[in-house]
Parts: structure tokens; C-alpha cells; sequence
């Protein structure tokens, strides 16, 4: 099972299931292959979202190299994934959002939920509208 705290997804590949992680040396190598100077530039390269089947074939390839498993490149390239070619956009889909999306901190308390109150008529005999319905009030001019 993948520890998404640490980075890790699994993805279904020729019918198995496999953990994938971009650790930092996958994302060393992941710069060497494209050609970037840093995890910036690769991070940039990837919010495009515009892909071509090699880049995928690296991506998925460093996850699982990553994850510890010993796959070459071109061993990814003869792989079926669930979905077939949506499958390995989902794959590296999921693996680059968990590992460049910011995360909340680790002890971060939850937010409640809104309680909603029940719809009760006001003074003039109308009903008030639905909270999570009303538009968030608009700032005082100068303060934004």
C-alpha cells in the first residue's frame, strides 16, 4: 500500500499493482533526462501539462526506480497500463501532483464543518437563504 505522506502512488501496470515515488534522486534523474537545471525548471516543465509518450515512459520509469524497483526505460515502454493510454496519463497524472503540490503541515487542525442552521422564517415571514448560498462579502474599496 502507497504512503502518500512520503510521496507514493500506486499505479497498475501489465495487470500489478506498484508503488511509485519521485524521491530526490528519481528527480535527479528525471533533470538529467530533460535537460533542466533544477527541480524548478523540471516542476515548470510539467505544470504545462503537454506530455509526449517518452516524457511519460521517464516519469513512470523514475517512480518505479524510485519506489525500488529495478525497471529500464524501455521495459515501462512495452508495459499495458489499466485504461490503456489514459491509464499512464492518470499514472504520472498522480505522481507529479503528489509530489509538487504543496502540502498542508503535518499538524494542521482541521477546519469544522459549517453547521447549518435550520431554515427558520425571519421577522417578515421570509425564509433566509441557504448559508453556503450567500456570496462572500465584497471588501471595503482601498483594502485589497
Amino acid at each position: 500500500m502507497p504512503n502518500h505522506h512520503r510521496g507514493e502512488i500506486e499505479g497498475m501496470l501489465d495487470g500489478t499493482p506498484y508503488s511509485l515515488c519521485l524521491t530526490l534522486g528519481a528527480l535527479a534523474e528525471l533533470e538529467a533526462a530533460f535537460g533542466d537545471e533544477n527541480m524548478l525548471a523540471l516542476a515548470q516543465r510539467f505544470e504545462g501539462g503537454r506530455l509526449s509518450a517518452r516524457d511519460c515512459v521517464r516519469i513512470i520509469g523514475a517512480g518505479l526506480r524510485g519506489a525500488g524497483h529495478k525497471i529500464a526505460d524501455e521495459a515501462v515502454a512495452r508495459m499495458q497500463a489499466d485504461g490503456g493510454v489514459a491509464g499512464f496519463v492518470d499514472i504520472v497524472a498522480r505522481l507529479l501532483t503528489i509530489t509538487f503540490a504543496p502540502s498542508p503541515p503535518p499538524h494542521a487542525p482541521a477546519l469544522p464543518a459549517p453547521r447549518r442552521m435550520p431554515d427558520a422564517p425571519t421577522f417578515d415571514g421570509t425564509v433566509p437563504p441557504n448559508p453556503r448560498e450567500v456570496p462572500a462579502p465584497v471588501p471595503f474599496p482601498g483594502t485589497t
